[in-house]
């Protein structure tokens, strides 16, 4: 018996001792070789499972889920997951549970003794610290909303084993919701939770505590579209049928699920014996685009030389002597590069060696603008030049230089991206190098209108709101690092204006008041500013923004920033003067002012993972620090997560206790399969309050430098060739 006595007091050591045995009893199986069940399943948590409950499998890497999941007594269920690594799956939930929000009256703030629907936001994380092989089963442990109100808290350890191509078994141990029903032992005593409460915080004082219960259950694949499901159920549902529309006559939980097409589905479930319900799914792989070959317009090819007989003051370099070589040279080569959308802002040529200057304004993945550049200098420089040196420009500054023989170019065109990588040398750009500049390129104006759209989720009167309208947008580039840019909305239609809600906060209201800038940002500015960016010494980059910074904020903000080439490390540092704007987004600010900053580091774990720290200085005047990590593919998805934890009091700062979020990234490219440097963004926060809240000031310094520095080139670099 490896479980503790109901009755023997439980320490940590023997908690973990109890979860490690129990995990070893579950790997025994039948020896049967492992093979993939047709299709997929998410539980009704939006999890990789069954119907209600979980299993130890795991979605290809990389790749997001969202589901949504209703049920008969009101319940909703909205999740977002992230295959965050291989064996590690992670998940934000919004929630509507109804009867679990205790009334509270509107003068004596006392409990009325009623209760309304609560709207939860949780987390879940997962890790499969055993694969399935042919004799045993894939094992995981994981915590369901390890951080809040506990609603949905739970923890549990699950084994999955797949029995030839169309039966999985599944079963597993829990804790929390996942024991309340059918104990076979207990584990101390494990704290109440306070629906109540503002949540937020980790429940790590209640994890793998309480009663224990098994649950277990299998799916059938019928067909390719078609799986049936079936499982018995350790959850009680005590909170539910207490205080809610619920009555649990069964613990068989029953669903069918069927497969729309390769990457969504539609599930039907009935859960123990009372409530049915139904739940849509999507997965989307970042590493498999809707159009994986892209449609943009092949590349002029590489140009050999002639041979040395056929053009020999080419060869001998004699051409470099005459003075109007250089910029007939210089300007062919910009109007070749211009109609492939990059700009050759300098250029320093001599009889063997060329250095470009490049500013890339059409594909995401530098290194395949770097392709491009390269190949159109075989069909412009004459032959004697063998070294040509392409410099990335990104907003006026020189970020890394990368060297190519010519004749590597010739000889490697249209084999493996790796070979010519092996040949290149990627080096620090000389910030001081005597160029000549590309006549006619400053002054530079450039504008667009487009259409925009801009929603607010997870509000309880109304989950959903969204506005559309027009985009106007402006930028004027003075001198290279000197740009005047802008930005003016026009709503068109919509109902972000129908919100009745108001802030709470007794902090400054430097965040929490977004509702009232939604309201009357009818034509609104959106920003208006001066930007200078500049080099001032060896791996220094800087940059000095002054104007209408964002839709809330105007006034100063100064950012250095260390980052050589090579490097995994960056270290950076940003002081910031705003006050803080009118709610009509027009030229008037409120009375509110604040001097914030941070001092920041960065670095690059490889594979795509690159973690950030940020201390200092917020918006509320509050100190403290901001952890993030982001994760990179290789066609430019980003995925991150962050949080926030400052001198403000959890009751100073609310419900939610601290700011914490997910931001996700898109390339335009990947959508469309048409080049594009732009990209769609979006941060995903259970709720904004005024806490942790940072300045959101335009072209930041560090993912202006690292898309064209050593450790990007690197991960992008297959793409040199397209």
């Amino acid at each position: 018996m490896f479980f503790a006595h109901p009755t023997r007091p439980v320490t940590a050591r023997n908690r973990l001792r109890a979860v490690l045995l129990g995990a070893s009893a579950l790997a025994v199986a039948a020896p049967v070789l492992a093979e993939p069940l047709t299709g997929w399943s998410r539980n009704t948590y939006g999890m990789p499972g069954l119907v209600d409950l979980p299993t130890a499998e795991v979605r290809p890497d990389g790749e997001l889920g969202f589901s949504v999941t209703g049920m008969g007594d009101g319940t909703f269920r909205n999740t977002l997951t992230f295959q965050i690594a291989p064996q590690l799956t992670g998940a934000f939930r919004y929630s509507r549970v109804p009867g679990l929000n205790p009334v509270e009256d509107d003068i004596t703030g006392l409990p009325t003794g009623a209760y309304e629907a609560l709207f939860d936001r949780s987390f879940d994380i997962r890790w499969q610290f055993l694969e399935e092989g042919r004799y045993r089963p894939a094992l995981a442990i994981g915590l369901n909303d390890f951080i809040g109100t506990g609603v949905y808290s739970s923890e549990y350890i699950v084994a999955t084993k797949t029995f030839g191509e169309r039966l999985r078994l599944s079963g597993g141990l829990g804790w929390g919701r996942l024991g309340s029903f059918g104990s076979i032992a207990s584990m101390g005593d494990r704290p109440a939770y306070d629906y109540g409460s503002n949540g937020g915080q980790l429940n790590g004082k209640t994890w793998f505590r309480g009663d224990v219960a098994p649950f277990f259950g299998l799916a059938w694949a019928m067909n390719d579209r078609v799986t049936l499901k079936a499982e018995y159920s350790s959850d009680a549902y005590a909170q539910e049928t207490t205080l809610g529309d619920w009555t649990r006559r069964s613990s068989m939980n029953f669903g069918v699920d069927y497969a729309l097409n390769d990457v969504s589905k539609l599930q039907l479930f009935v859960l123990h014996g009372d409530k049915v319900g139904f739940q849509f799914s999507r997965a989307i792989n970042p590493k498999a685009p809707p159009f994986p070959s892209g449609i943009e317009r092949a590349p002029l090819p590489v140009r050999p030389r002639p041979p040395r007989g056929a053009d020999i003051a080419g060869w001998s370099g004699a051409w470099s002597a005459d003075p109007t070589a250089q910029p007939a040279i210089q300007g062919a080569l910009a109007d070749a590069l211009a109609k492939d959308g990059q700009i050759l802002e300098s250029m320093a040529l001599s009889a063997t060696r060329a250095e470009l200057r490049v500013r890339n304004e059409t594909y995401a993945a530098q290194p395949q603008a770097l392709g491009h550049v390269a190949r159109a200098a075989t069909r412009a420089l004459p032959p004697s030049v063998e070294t040509i040196t392409v410099t990335s420009m990104r907003k006026g500054m020189a970020v890394s230089s990368v060297t190519f023989r010519r004749s590597d170019l010739e000889r490697l065109e249209n084999t493996a991206a790796a070979e010519i990588l092996a040949t290149t040398t990627i080096t620090e750009a000389d910030a001081e190098a005597a160029l000549v500049p590309t006549a006619g390129l400053y002054p530079r104006f450039r504008w667009s209108l487009t259409p925009y759209a801009e929603a607010s989720i997870f509000d309880p009167d109304n989950p959903f709101r969204v506005d559309l309208g027009a985009q106007l947008a402006g930028r004027f580039e003075i001198a290279p690092g000197l740009i005047v840019s802008g930005a003016v909305r026009q709503k068109l239609v919509g109902n972000l204006d129908d919100s009745t809600r108001v802030s709470d906060s007794i902090a400054q209201h430097v965040r929490s008041d977004l509702a009232e800038y939604q309201k009357h940002g009818d034509l609104a500015l959106r920003n208006l500013q001066l930007a200078w960016y500049a080099q001032p010494g060896r791996n220094l980059y800087s940059r000095v923004t002054v104007g209408y910074l964002e839709r809330m904020y105007g006034g100063v903000s100064g950012e250095l920033l260390w980052k050589p080439v090579d490097s995994r490390l960056a270290l950076g540092v940003e002081a910031n003067w705003v006050k803080q704007r009118d709610f009509d987004q027009h030229f008037g600010f409120q009375d509110y002012s604040v001097a914030t900053g941070h001092a920041s580091a960065y670095y690059d774990f490889g594979g795509g993972y690159v973690g950030a720290l940020d201390v200092g200085r917020y918006l509320a005047k509050d100190w403290g620090a901001t952890v993030a990590l982001d994760r990179t593919f290789e066609n430019g998805w980003k995925v991150g997560a962050f949080a926030t934890f400052t001198d403000m009091s959890n009751a100073e700062f609310g419900e939610g206790s601290f700011d914490k979020g997910i931001r996700i990234s898109i390339p335009v490219v990947w959508t469309t399969g048409k080049p594009s440097v732009n990209t769609l963004s979006t941060t995903i926060r259970s709720l904004q309050r005024d806490g942790g809240a940072r300045l959101d000031v335009e072209g930041r310094l560090y993912e202006t430098v690292d898309a064209a520095q050593m450790g990007t080139l690197y991960d992008q670099w297959g793409r040199f060739w397209r």
